[in-house]
């Protein structure tokens, strides 16, 4: 268990992995009919959540998020400025945007004693937004997921990898997704994705 750090720790100490890429991500945006984009959302607010859902804790701890949690594999559940993603059976990502609260001594204070974690994950992982109507069409050319709408969908996220990397894959809207690669990784995955975008800035080829 920790204590809350949203205001003196990562959210204060944090360094954008991809901040050298900034102009480069906005140099591959592609426009017109096969428009696609990639984005930085850096210094998300990240929570590592570890209860059993069947436990008083985790009924408590669904107070403190106003939702319950998710108990399906790509699920996720969303109340406020936060979103719950489905990690495992007893393990589940809170993500929120820079800026929010961690509430991790709430969330730790729910558990009270009971066996499980909460961690403040925020410097782990940094985010990526990909978004577009050649979205998809990016994705599938390095993710072994169906990503067709019957398979997967809006407010989906599953942990999958997208070319070399592994990631949390999270659809948020009809062509628009967050990817969610360790900070180490961040740097090879975008440039991966701008290399991959970089065709639909050409005409179509009948």
């Amino acid at each position: 268990m920790t204590a809350d750090l949203s205001t003196t720790g990562p959210a204060a100490l944090c360094r954008s992995p991809l901040a050298h890429l900034t102009a480069a991500l906005r140099a591959a945006t592609v426009t017109g009919p096969r428009a696609v984009a990639l984005a930085e959302w850096p210094c998300a607010v990240m929570v590592n959540l570890r209860v059993d859902p069947a436990s008083p804790a985790a009924a408590r701890i669904e107070k403190v998020l106003g939702a319950a949690l998710p108990v399906r594999c790509g699920r996720t559940a969303s109340a406020g400025s936060g979103t719950t993603l489905w990690l495992g059976p007893d393990e589940w990502l809170v993500v929120a945007p820079p800026g929010a609260p961690a509430r991790t001594a709430e969330l730790a204070a729910a558990l009270a004693g009971e066996p499980g974690s909460v961690v403040d994950v925020s410097a782990n992982r940094t985010v990526l937004e990909l978004r577009g109507p050649a979205a998809r069409q990016v994705l599938e050319k390095g993710c072994p997921l169906d990503l067709h709408p019957r398979a997967f969908g809006r407010g989906q996220a599953v942990s999958t990898q997208v070319g070399p990397v592994p990631v949390i894959l999270w659809q948020t809207g009809g062509d628009s997704y967050r990817l969610l690669p360790r900070s180490s990784f961040a740097d090879h995955l975008a440039r991966w994705l701008m290399d991959a975008m970089s065709e639909y800035a050409l005409p179509e080829v009948d």
